[in-house]
C-alpha cells in the first residue's frame, strides 16, 4: 500500500547530485530551484557565469544545496570536464538536465548557414555532449536519469521557426536512441517538449530596443496564444520544471524514452 511518506519518497531527490544546463534563466533556473527543492545538490551551468551563480546563491539563500559553473555546451568536451570535477567532489552523478538553448527566426529557404550551425552547435551537438558525459558516468554507476528539453514545435510545424524545430526533432530521436542503448544499465532518458513559456528566449516577441518588455504588446503576444490553449493559459517555467522532477525522480522510475509535451492542450489541436 502506498502511503504519504512512500509517496514523498517516490519524489525526493535527497542524497542525489544533479546537473542542469541552462540554469541562469528561465526553465532552467526553475528546474533547478524545484530539484533543489526536492532534495538535490544541483550544479548550476551556464554560460553566463554571473546568472548560474546568482541562481545557486538563491537556492543556498532558501536552504538548499547548491553550485555553479560556468559551461558552453557547444564546445566539445566541456560537459566532459563538468562532469569530471562533479564527480570527483560528489562521487556521482544522478540526473542531468540538458535545457540550455537557443532560438533564431528563419524560415528554411532564408537560414544563414552559419546561423544554423550555430543553433545545432547549442541545441542538439549541445545535448548530445551532455549525454554523452553524463551517459558515461551513470552506465558505469549502473543508474540515473537524463532529461532533454526538446519543444513542442517537433509536434506540428511552423513557420519562421523551422530551424529551431529542427535541432529540437534531432534532440527527440536522440533520446529515444539512447534510451534504448543505455536502458539495459538502469539509465532512464526522456525528453521535455514545453508549449509557450514567457522567458527570456520567448519575451524577443515584445521586448524594446532597450531592453525593457513592453507590456502592451506582451499581452498581445499573450492573449491569442493563452485564448487557442485548452487550458486557456499559456505555461510558467514551473509547469515544466515539475515535469523534469517527475522524470529525475523514482516516481518514473518505469518510464523511458519519451517525450512528454506539457503545453496546456495546444498540441492536441494538430
Amino acid at each position: 500500500m502506498e502511503t504519504a511518506r512512500s509517496v514523498q519518497d517516490a519524489f525526493s531527490l535527497t542524497g542525489r547530485v544533479a546537473l542542469v544546463t541552462g540554469a541562469g534563466s528561465g526553465i532552467g533556473r526553475a528546474t533547478a530551484e524545484v530539484l533543489a527543492g526536492a532534495g538535490a545538490t544541483v550544479v548550476c551551468a551556464d554560460i553566463n557565469a554571473a546568472t548560474s551563480a546568482e541562481t545557486a546563491g538563491a537556492i543556498v539563500a532558501a536552504g538548499g544545496r547548491a553550485e555553479s559553473a560556468e559551461l558552453d555546451v557547444a564546445v566539445r568536451g566541456a560537459a566532459d570536464m563538468l562532469v569530471g570535477h562533479i564527480t570527483a567532489r560528489h562521487r556521482r552523478l544522478d540526473v542531468m538536465c540538458n535545457i540550455a538553448g537557443m532560438m533564431i527566426d528563419s524560415t528554411i529557404v532564408d537560414v544563414d548557414p552559419e546561423e544554423f550551425d550555430r543553433i545545432l552547435g547549442v541545441n542538439l551537438k549541445g545535448v548530445l555532449y551532455g549525454c554523452q558525459a553524463a551517459g558515461k558516468v551513470m552506465v558505469a554507476q549502473g543508474g540515473g536519469s537524463i532529461v532533454n528539453m526538446a519543444s513542442a514545435a517537433v509536434l506540428a510545424p511552423a513557420a519562421g521557426i523551422g530551424p529551431y524545430a529542427i535541432t529540437k526533432a534531432g534532440v527527440a530521436q536522440l533520446t529515444q536512441t539512447m534510451a534504448l542503448e543505455v536502458g539495459k544499465r538502469g539509465v532512464r532518458v526522456n525528453c521535455v517538449a514545453p508549449g509557450f513559456v514567457p522567458t527570456n528566449m520567448t519575451a524577443r516577441y515584445y521586448t524594446n530596443a532597450d531592453g525593457s518588455i513592453d507590456e502592451e504588446t506582451k499581452a498581445a503576444v499573450l492573449a491569442p496564444m493563452a485564448k487557442s490553449a485548452p487550458l486557456r493559459r499559456v505555461g510558467e517555467t514551473s509547469d515544466i520544471a515539475y515535469c523534469v522532477l517527475y522524470l529525475a525522480a523514482d516516481a518514473s522510475s518505469f518510464v523511458t524514452g519519451q517525450l512528454v509535451s506539457p503545453n496546456g492542450g495546444v498540441s492536441m489541436h494538430y
